[in-house]
């Protein structure tokens, strides 16, 4: 595997992010279009459930995609959670966001601390956590 850093850190599939959206949100369009066009015709009911399966398969890829994100973000929350713990004896600050903790699992334990209290004092976003590291931790089992 190639070193992880700020620049290549985050991972796009293709397929997911681009292509399925994509065929979403074209598939929706498509759909409201066609009860557009049967909207007096003996066929807007057919054009209806298209439009309600278009919307449930929006939703339903929504949800999909958000829940596993969910769980994924408490996970991390009680990784970093534990380790901040085992650094110090003292419970991470209850007032960092989950996108501040995520993006502090990136830095190595001896930049851990200082980055936590600079973090907390400045109120810094994820992005310029990461890019305060100078060490950067990998992370390459995440989803």
């Amino acid at each position: 595997m190639t070193d992880q850093n700020f620049a290549n850190h985050k991972r796009n599939v293709p397929g997911f992010h681009f292509l399925l959206s994509f065929l979403l949100l074209a598939g929706l369009i498509l759909a409201i279009v066609n009860v557009a066009l049967q909207w007096r015709t003996d066929n807007l009911l057919t054009a209806l459930v298209l439009l309600l399966f278009a919307i449930t398969i929006l939703l339903m890829s929504w949800y999909i995609r958000s829940f596993p994100i969910k769980a994924q973000d408490r996970a991390i929350r009680a990784e970093e959670s534990l380790r901040y713990f085992i650094l110090t004896r003292q419970p991470l600050n209850p007032n960092l966001t989950i996108g501040q903790i995520a993006a502090l699992r990136f830095a190595p334990d001896d930049e851990l601390l200082p980055l936590v209290e600079k973090t907390i004092a400045e109120n810094l976003q994820p992005d310029d956590i990461k890019k305060a590291i100078k060490n950067w931790r990998a992370d390459h089992h995440r989803v």
